[in-house]
């Protein structure tokens, strides 16, 4: 962890906190870097906090209107963000609104009323809203004391998620002058912190940076042969768990889901081009657990704040790694282990740099074209630095970490594919590759992969046949393979080098130099599988399972997505997984004993106290019972 220059919490301030801590979120203690940029806000001293997924940045910024009375603004990118974020504060007691366009009239002006009466603490809005005029305007009336900038890397473009209004925050400084600017992300490599800091002119700020390690992840990146089995066979790992896979493209999404819906696996598609009454009904479902698997574009993600993500699943190459990092950080938020698997082929690679190729949909205007090439060279930057992820063997916790620098001073991990072996040579690879490049060279360099692997498998189509290749010595010489297998191969030597393929529309492989190398017996080859089986690791989360009777788990489990449905809210507002397995764990039966239970305060406990303590009850044998610590 790393910061520098911010004010201590006064022990009066210190108690301050931890008193709405308990009141509020029913927690006892701050995570890591936490009082410290509270510290900061209440100085009113301008700072960057960067937390990883499940760090707390939210609490950074909801305390400090609680102690101070003041009123904050919160620019949050997405509604659903702002509004899964007011709808769980006001569970628990805490005075905050939003102010958005999914919003009636009547809605707003209510909203509206509450504010000029000095009820709200906090204020959501988008950055579209926050920089209209008459906004700004009505703002200024109602002294705001301090603007938190949710998702600030969206204010890079260095950033895997630019986005130009974020540009336009600065004014903030010269409307607002009094006001202090505190900006919060996830993921932020030191280029993009120094640029957050850059655009939002922020005033000698105090920068906090968190451990980017999420120890509780297991990174898996295997060669992709099968992807839908080996999707399924991932998601099986986690029956009746939630389970994020990300596709590249919306039609990826549909055909995904619907197969592993004739599995019998409840999954349902998202993705930015379906209609928004669709797109809700899957975000609703995910979110009050009636569904389990949600395979989705980047659409999906930034606006879920489900704890318990067992497993994010990447069917195709992400195209940076802050975006990878973001992803992958949506899994096991609550602290308990989860599984992060990218099933990698070089093919994705060239499909990203088809689309970052392509010349725009419209002409730039007049004076943009060095800037879009500048952002296209970027981004292509940005590109190579997740292919160098994929295929190098290093561990994977300590390449994240040095990306985004920080050190990993672990010699293993014990918690990626890399430590634990899961990758294994294919023998003879140097035969292997020497027959490939063979029927490269046989169908005269002007074919594509799926042409060479049905020459190699003997396969017996119309193409093959016309082009009168069933012919050649190399036809059925890899006849004992599959399809899937041997087209990663062919991926491993474009990846290595070993053989090129074209870019275009119709990409054919050709041979080059290091190509001739191979077939001349001058260079050695390795090409790698996933193993048969994947072995199980020890969890190394902040928390586990050890202890929690499992049955009384699942019953609590199945009374909160009873509650859920029944009140409309995302499962995730009553209580996360952590809280269900201290309850599972502890077993109070009392309504008195629940406080001091993690994610149980004041509001939560008059609320839901008497149903989860009749839950329990009914699991838990007659005689003395403890109560909980």
């Amino acid at each position: 962890m790393h910061s520098t220059r911010q004010p201590p919490l006064s022990p009066e301030a210190l108690a301050q906190v931890n008193t709405a801590l308990r009141r509020y979120w029913g927690y006892e203690s701050l995570k890591p870097l936490q009082a410290e940029a509270i510290a900061c806000a209440m100085a009113q001293c301008d700072s960057l906090t960067v937390l990883p997924t499940g760090g707390g940045k939210s609490l950074c910024y909801q305390i400090p209107p609680l102690l101070d009375g003041s009123l904050d603004v919160v620019v949050s990118p997405l509604i659903s963000l702002m509004k899964d974020q007011v709808d769980g504060l006001r569970e628990s007691g805490y005075p905050a609104a939003a102010l958005h366009s999914g919003m009636t009239a009547v809605e707003r002006r209510a909203t509206q009323g509450t504010l000029r009466a000095g009820e709200i603490r906090l204020l959501f809005v988008s950055p579209e809203r926050l920089m209209m005029e008459d906004f700004l305007g009505d703002l200024k009336h109602l002294a705001v004391r301090r603007f938190a900038i949710d998702e600030a890397h969206c204010i890079s473009q260095w950033g895997h998620d630019f986005r130009p209004e974020y540009r336009q925050l600065a004014v903030l400084r010269k409307h607002f002058p009094s006001a202090s600017l505190h900006a919060y992300t996830a993921t932020a490599t030191p280029r993009v912190r120094e640029d957050i800091v850059g655009q939002l002119q922020l005033k000698d700020p105090a920068l906090l940076v968190g451990c980017f390690d999420r120890a509780n992840l297991m990174y898996r990146v295997l060669p992709k042969t099968d992807m839908r089995e080996q999707a399924a066979q991932a998601i099986a790992r986690h029956a009746g768990e939630a389970v994020i896979a990300y596709c590249l493209s919306r039609k990826d999404t549909e055909k995904l889901a619907a197969w592993l819906q004739a599995r019998g696996v409840r999954a349902a598609a998202y993705h930015a081009g379906m209609e928004p009454e669709a797109r809700h009904r899957t975000q609703e479902a995910f979110a009050d657990e009636s569904l389990d698997v949600v395979v989705a574009t980047v659409a999906f993600g930034m606006g879920i704040d489900r704890s318990n993500v067992r497993c994010v699943i990447h069917t195709s190459l992400p195209k940076t790694l802050e975006h990878y990092q973001q992803e992958t950080g949506r899994a096991g938020r609550d602290g308990l282990e989860a599984e992060c698997v990218l099933f990698y082929s070089a093919a994705d690679v060239m499909r990203w740099k088809s689309i970052m190729n392509k010349p725009p949909a419209e002409a730039p205007e007049p004076g943009t074209e060095a800037d879009l090439e500048a952002a296209r060279k970027i981004q292509l930057e940005l590109l190579r630095g997740m292919q160098r992820y994929c295929t190098s063997a290093r561990c994977r916790h300590k390449a994240l970490s040095e990306y985004f620098g920080q050190s990993y001073d672990r010699p293993d991990c014990g918690a990626c594919d890399v430590c634990l072996d899961e990758v294994e040579e294919v023998g003879d690879g140097t035969v292997l590759a020497q027959k490939i490049l063979s029927c490269v060279a046989r169908v005269g360099q002007r074919y594509g992969v799926g042409h060479v692997v049905s020459v190699l498998l003997g396969a017996e189509t119309e193409a093959v046949r016309r082009a009168g290749h069933d012919g050649l010595s190399t036809y059925g010489l890899l006849k004992d393979s599959t399809a899937s297998a041997l087209t990663a191969l062919v991926y491993q030597l474009v990846d290595q080098g070993l053989l090129a393929r074209t870019e275009g529309e119709w990409p054919v492989l050709q041979l080059n130099e290091a190509s001739a190398a191979v077939l001349r017996g001058e260079r050695k080859v390795r090409l790698f599988q996933p193993r048969a089986r994947l072995r199980k690791r020890t969890a190394r989360g902040e928390k586990s399972m050890e202890g929690v009777d499992m049955e009384l788990f699942d019953a609590l489990r199945r009374w909160r997505q009873e509650e859920c449905k029944r009140l409309g809210i995302p499962a995730y507002v009553i209580f996360h997984d952590t809280t269900l397995a201290e309850l599972a764990r502890a077993r109070p039966v009392r309504v008195e004993d629940l406080i001091g239970i993690p994610g149980i305060g004041e509001r939560k406990q008059a609320r839901w106290g008497a149903a989860v303590c009749e839950v329990i009850a009914g699991r838990v044998p007659p005689g003395p019972v403890s109560p909980s610590p």
